[in-house]
């Protein structure tokens, strides 16, 4: 009988003694015990169809893993002081084996994130998989989505080039303007009124250490309230009277085999982009010296481009706290039908949101290029304060803009409130992918509007 350390620690968790066979047949069946924690026995055969879930939500978990993987070995090197923190990223790009490579990994799939887990939510809406029992369900979504954005966030800084150094300082500057606590919460971010060591320690800690416990945590409990809420959500077809068959498979292979599949491919994707592309790293940061212009990072720039359209206060703190209760209600407000499993709600709902989209393609450009040349409500209305010329009066008028195409676009349509309610937030993503796409390729020096291929010239 064997005795060696390693076989009383196989034998502690298998039993033993056992022969080769039954081994197997143990090992397989902790492994599929594993897997059914996560996973039910069985699951709907029509759930397993790939365009239902596109597979963001694995695709999501595999993400997070590798960040944790490669996170893990970058702070075996990486240091955070300014004055060894860019060194430290030299030092792992061109001395390290393999540092760049990991390096780019751990970029790449932290910025794939923000977009797999936004598209996952977008899937999650527009296949009413919101509706109950999974209403607090969307609600742990959003603290995800949000910690995957602070997750993000402090990362940036942590490389102390002139990239990250004033993207940092771009967005948290932006919190000063919330009344009352904004210079307080500043300095609290910062760890001080500027830049420096203490804001480096402190992204440090929020991303090394807090944060990944919070994805860590929460996400096992959005899984467990999936599976409490019977999985996946069945699609259905849009018109009532087609009927579908409701037959259960195997999770293991049926689930499982797909689920690496995606997981497989996901990572062969990444590595390739990863060896092709490198991860950003500019000249070493110079807190003396601002680049024009200094951008937030790419997911912030949707509101750095409306800070410069309405008054901070406004698009700091109003706008967001608007748009954030707006999503925590939208699983609690009356719908007309349960639509649940049905993408987009209907062929109605359909054309609606194509009409939507439209618009917002057509007239969020319009409006950021006539405020830029044509609109000025300040000069119009001459020693009425700015709260009002470039807050209250234009967000009046837009949310005035925003109930009437509520309505009209309901009425035109003979709409529901679940379609009517989705195309509403179809032109609110659009209009704002929109924000986000001109603070990133149509702002040169100045954040003055200009083409993308003149932006570099001038620079």
């Amino acid at each position: 009988m064997e005795n060696t350390f390693f076989s009383r620690i196989r034998r502690s968790i298998f039993g033993g003694p056992i022969n080769p066979e039954t081994g197997r047949k143990r090992k397989q069946a902790v492994f599929n015990n594993l897997i059914l924690h996560i996973h039910p026995r069985a699951v709907p055969e029509q759930t397993l169809k790939f365009t239902h879930t596109w597979g963001l939500g694995g695709m999501a978990v595999v993400l997070v893993m590798l960040l944790l993987i490669t996170g893990i070995l970058l702070k075996l090197v990486y240091e955070p002081f300014p004055g060894t923190a860019y060194d430290s990223i030299i030092l792992i790009q061109n001395d390290v084996w393999f540092g760049q490579l990991v390096r780019n990994i751990h970029h790449w799939s932290a910025n794939i994130l923000v977009i797999v887990v936004l598209l996952h939510m977008l899937r999650v809406f527009f296949t009413g998989a919101f509706h109950h029992p999974r209403q607090f369900n969307w609600i742990i979504g959003l603290f995800l989505f949000f910690f995957v954005l602070i997750s993000n966030f402090t990362g940036y800084l942590l490389p102390w080039d002139q990239l990250a150094f004033w993207a940092i300082t771009i967005s948290t500057s932006m919190v000063e303007y919330i009344p009352g606590v904004g210079s307080w919460l500043q300095k609290a971010i910062r760890g001080g009124s500027e830049i420096g060591p203490e804001s480096l320690k402190i992204f440090f800690t929020f991303h090394t250490a807090i944060l990944p416990a919070c994805l860590v945590i929460l996400m096992p409990f959005h899984f467990w309230r999936v599976r409490k809420a019977g999985g996946v959500v069945i699609p259905r077809p849009a018109k009532e009277n087609q009927g579908t068959e409701r037959r259960s498979v195997p999770t293991i292979p049926n689930l499982v085999f797909r689920e690496l599949v995606v997981a497989l491919v996901l990572i062969a994707s990444i590595l390739v982009f990863s060896i092709i592309f490198n991860a950003p790293l500019e000249d070493k940061a110079n807190p003396g010296f601002s680049p024009n212009p200094a951008k937030a990072p790419w997911y912030f720039l949707g509101i750095q481009e409306m800070l410069l359209h309405f008054h901070p206060l406004f698009a700091v703190l109003v706008i967001p706290l608007l748009v954030t209760t707006a999503l925590i209600l939208l699983p609690y407000l009356e719908y007309d039908s349960d639509k649940t499993g049905v993408w987009f709600i209907s062929q109605k709902g359909r054309r609606m949101g194509i009409v939507s989209a439209v618009l917002a393609l057509a007239i969020t450009p319009i409006g950021v290029i006539a405020d830029e040349f044509l609109m000025d409500f300040s000069a119009k209305l001459p020693g009425v304060t700015p709260l009002i010329t470039n807050g209250l009066l234009p967000v009046s008028i837009i949310l005035a803009a925003i109930t009437g195409f509520y309505i009209q676009i309901k009425r035109k349509f003979f709409a529901t409130n679940n379609e009517a309610i989705q195309a509403l937030l179809i032109f609110l993503l659009v209009s704002f992918i929109i924000l986000t796409i001109t603070g990133i390729w149509f702002r040169g020096q100045g954040m003055a509007l200009a083409w993308p291929w003149r932006i570099g010239v001038m620079e």
